[in-house]
Order: C-alpha cells, then structure tokens, then sequence
C-alpha cells in the first residue's frame, strides 16, 4: 500500500473478505451484499456545555447487515471516530456474530468526542441527545437495532440510553431489551464486564491444546508455562492477563499508551494494575524492566501476544520483529493486511479477532435473552439442583461410610447461578467456534490463515442466512 494513501480500515476488512471469498461457492452478486453496508446514518447535533459554549458534534451509526435483526454492535466515545472505522466495525460484527452463532446482524455506533474532556452532565446530554436521533430513524430498539458499550462507553451510558428509550416508548414491554451491558440493577447480566477477556482466554486456551497447532509451532500442549505479552491493560486487555495468569501461564510483558513493562519471571496482574491505579503509570513497577517505548513490548521474546488496545498496531514496518508464535487478536483490527502477509510466511499463528474477541457480542445476546423473558438466569432450576445434588452426596456419603468436608463438598452441592451459566454458555461459544474454524482450515489445504478460515465461516453462514430467507433464489 502507498505511504501517501490513507489508510482504510474498511478496505482492509474488504480485502480479507475477498481473499476468503475464493474459497465459498455463493454467486458474486450476493457476496456484494454480504460485502457491503446495508445502512449508514451520519449526524451531527449541537450541545450546550457547563461552561455555556454550544458545540456540534459528529456522530455515526452503521448497520452492516439485515440478514439477521436485530443489529447488534457497540457504540465508542473516541476522537478517532469517523465513517471508515464504524463501517469496518459493522461489518466485524456481522461476520463475529455469524461464526458464533449469535443470531444477530452487525452494527456499530461512535460519537467523536474525547469523553475524558467532558463532564458526566456533559457526557449524559451527548448520551440521551444520540439515543434520541437513534430513536428518530428508527436505529434503535429491541428487534431492530441493539447498542452496547465499546471503547470510551460503559454501563453507565448504557443506563442513560436504557431510560431515554424507555421515556419515548412508554409501555413497551421489551424496552430492556434496545441496549446491552447495563448496570445488574438495570436488566443488565453478570458476567458482562468481564466476558470479552473471558472469550479471549477460552479461545486461545482451545488454540493451545490443540496438539496439531501447537506441534506445528513447537509449543507444548496446554497453557501452563506459556509466556504471554499483553498490550493493553483497560477492561479486556486486563481480565484477558488476569483469567491466563490464573491458569498457569506467565504474563511475562504488559503495555499501555504511557509505556510498557517486562518480567520472564512472571507479572502479577492484579499487582501491576494497582500499581497503575495509585501512579497513573504501569512504568517503574517493582521487579520489572521498562521498555524504552511502549511499541516495544509487541516485539519482546515470548510464545503469546495479545495485542487488546488500538488498531493497526502490528504492520508492514514491525511484523517481521515480532517474535511471538501465536497472536491473538483481542482488540478490533490489531494487524493490518500487510502484517498478515508477513506472519503467513514466518509461520506466525494468528488467531483473528473477529470470533476471538466475540466474548461480549455473546454475553450482550445471553442479556437480551434475559431481558425478552423477564426472569433472571438460574432463577427457575438453582435450588432445585441444590437439592438434587445434596441428595447424590447423601447417598455417596452413605454408601461410603465417609463424610465429604470442605471446598469439595461445597462445589458438589453448589447450583449454577446466574454468573455459571453465562460463563459455561461463553465457554461452549468460544470452544465450538475456534473447532469450527480449524475444522474449515484443515479441512482445506488452500487456506493460507486462520482468518481467512473464519471468514469463509461467516461469508457462508451470512449466505445461507440470505439463501434461506429466498431473497437470492
């Protein structure tokens, strides 16, 4: 690509796209479809500040794709926020949501504001005044189009586009049901905040103890003792270190916008993210070596990076010194094309974000699903599995002759709530989805990645999906 062209972050998603379109069987005519935007609403609103200063902001919502409603995609608060980038995060969506079987199609929503210079009176006009053009054209609402956070949003502007729906649509059953990742209190699921570094690490876990991949890569089976770098230490970068670290890996490198860190010994998460929270900076955290400059750790010796921040970290200029065998793709469009090219050749294994970041998308659908019956997860069968399951140890304790104490007595009798159940359905989610795609990889020698793989998953379900609605006979 020219240095003098600009970058497109939409053309890129394109480019894979075709690349993994050789490989189904669809007509050209409903690749195009699948291919492009079905909807873009671009709009611009003033806002009166604290201060009395009026100014207008820039504000997108894209909807990919129809195949499937309702749209499903996040909204982010960023100054990087333009048209490009919310159509490529649209299309991401809908090609995410496909290969996890979230029966959803894919959109995406930004304001281009930088929140951190906002108040939160501020942030809650911008929030409600977009939740009212959203309302406006019909971009929003439980079986047409479903919000949820992103980068710079959270629960609570969720809370703040649950209740200006909810004004405008009195006595609408299912309201709870126009937006995701809400606060508990308001329809929201636990497990929410957590669920995208959760399907990080359920995904490259499976990755890891596939003996055929790790083979080919010289690693051993398993996560215990793999050495991972993260780059990115907000929510999911964070639960992502947290959850492997957990498991018996060492996190061996972490990064953030102010700089990056090392240790071979091993980083204690929970640690350097305090530490981070009491001096504003993860740098000078006690044992660890800093970086001379946080776009270094993506190029430390490790087996695992993760690169969980911003896009096009990795590219033409420093994929070829990145010497990790695996990178997992936990942020939206880490890697440009270029740097798939390249790791192709060294062998570099790429585990694409496009499914393996779908840990919120998926969780987001388990608290619509919540949100449409009107009854919590678990509430209906925990003590009746209390029940049963104390009685089963009753009965082994009597046939035995010996008495169960402690933890072990405890989990066996324990009943799954509401956090169980949604973290065994992301972990089912996750498992199928990465077997899935390795299944059409291996399947077909041809396929040079693993991203492309799952994009030939998703440009078939997509197409089936149109197929089956008889809109392409």
């Amino acid at each position: 690509m020219s240095s003098n062209v600009p970058y497109s972050f939409f053309k890129s998603i394109e480019r894979s796209f075709d690349k993994a379109a050789i490989f189904t069987n669809w007509d050209n005519g409903i690749l195009q479809q699948i291919k492009q935007c079905n909807s873009v609403y671009q709009m611009r609103f003033p806002i009166k500040r604290e201060n009395g200063e009026i100014v207008t902001l820039e504000a997108y919502r894209v909807q990919h794709s129809h195949h499937k409603t309702p749209c499903k995609g996040g909204i982010r608060f960023s100054m990087a926020v333009n048209q490009d980038e919310v159509m490529a995060l649209a299309a991401l969506m809908t090609y995410k949501c496909a290969i996890v079987n979230v029966p959803f199609g894919g959109a995406k929503g930004g304001i281009k504001i930088n929140p951190r210079e906002y108040t939160p009176y501020e942030l809650e006009k911008i929030t409600r005044r977009y939740t009212a053009e959203l309302i406006k054209k019909n971009f929003i609402g439980p079986g047409t189009d479903v919000p949820a956070p992103d980068y710079g949003t959270g629960e609570r502007e969720m809370a703040w586009i649950l209740d200006t729906y909810v004004a405008m649509h009195p006595g609408e059953i299912d309201a709870s049901g126009c937006v995701t990742g809400k606060p508990v209190s308001q329809g929201g699921v636990r497990g929410r905040i957590e669920a995208t570094g959760l399907g990080v690490f359920y995904g490259l876990s499976e990755i890891c103890n596939m003996p055929s991949l790790m083979n080919n890569l010289g690693l051993p089976v398993g996560v215990k003792g793999k050495r991972i770098c993260v780059q990115g230490l907000g929510n999911v970068g964070y639960h992502t270190a947290l959850f492997f670290q957990q498991a018996g890996a060492l996190i061996v490198g972490l990064a953030e916008y102010e700089g990056a860190i090392r240790n071979y010994d091993g980083l204690d998460v929970e640690k350097v993210f305090l530490h981070r929270k009491k001096t504003a900076s993860i740098l000078d955290f006690p044992g660890a070596e800093n970086f001379a400059k946080s776009a270094d750790a993506l190029e430390m010796d490790c087996d695992m990076l993760i690169p969980a921040a911003l896009e096009n970290v990795i590219n033409a200029e420093n994929a070829a010194r990145v010497k990790a065998k695996i990178v997992g793709e936990a942020a939206n469009g880490p890697l440009t094309p270029e740097a798939d090219e390249i790791f192709n050749l060294k062998g570099t294994l790429v585990v694409p974000d496009m499914y393996l970041n779908a840990g919120g998308v998926t969780v987001s659908y388990f608290e619509w699903l919540k949100n449409l019956s009107h009854v919590r997860y678990g509430r209906l069968e925990k003590r009746f599995s209390e029940n049963m399951n104390h009685h089963i140890v009753n009965q082994m304790e009597e046939l035995t002759g010996k008495t169960i104490n402690g933890a072990e007595k405890e989990f066996l009798l324990h009943g799954a709530d509401e956090i169980d159940l949604v973290r065994s359905g992301l972990e089912e989610t996750m498992v199928g989805a990465t077997r899935e795609i390795v299944d059409i990889w291996q399947r077909t020698p041809a396929i040079p990645d693993m991203r492309t793989a799952a994009y030939v998953c998703a440009i078939n379900k997509v197409g089936t999906s149109y197929a089956e609605l008889g809109i392409f006979p």
